[in-house]
């Protein structure tokens, strides 16, 4: 454990943001398999719409610096492959 004070107050600090990184990649993680299981079932709207939802919480994953741009790239690619394969 830290001795010093500022130490203690980054080892806080530091716990916190691991918190908020791992909400948010969770939240990523559970809107790709929301698009995915709209796409499975051949629900075009809520595909769409999960869809939607899903590059916004992409984007704003890398602009907080959590995910990478090509990961968020590379996943809205696919996503949007799968939603147009839908009937």
């Amino acid at each position: 454990m830290a001795n010093i004070k500022s130490q203690k107050k980054r080892a806080i600090t530091n716990q916190k943001r691991r918190q908020t990184n791992v909400k948010q990649k969770t939240e990523v993680k559970n809107a790709i398999k929301k698009v995915l299981a709209a796409v499975e079932v051949n629900d075009k709207e809520a595909a769409v719409s999960a869809y939607n939802t899903a590059n916004s919480i992409l984007d704003k994953a890398v602009s907080n610096g959590v995910k990478k741009k090509n990961y968020a790239s590379r996943q809205k690619s696919r996503l949007a492959k799968a939603v147009n394969s839908v009937e």
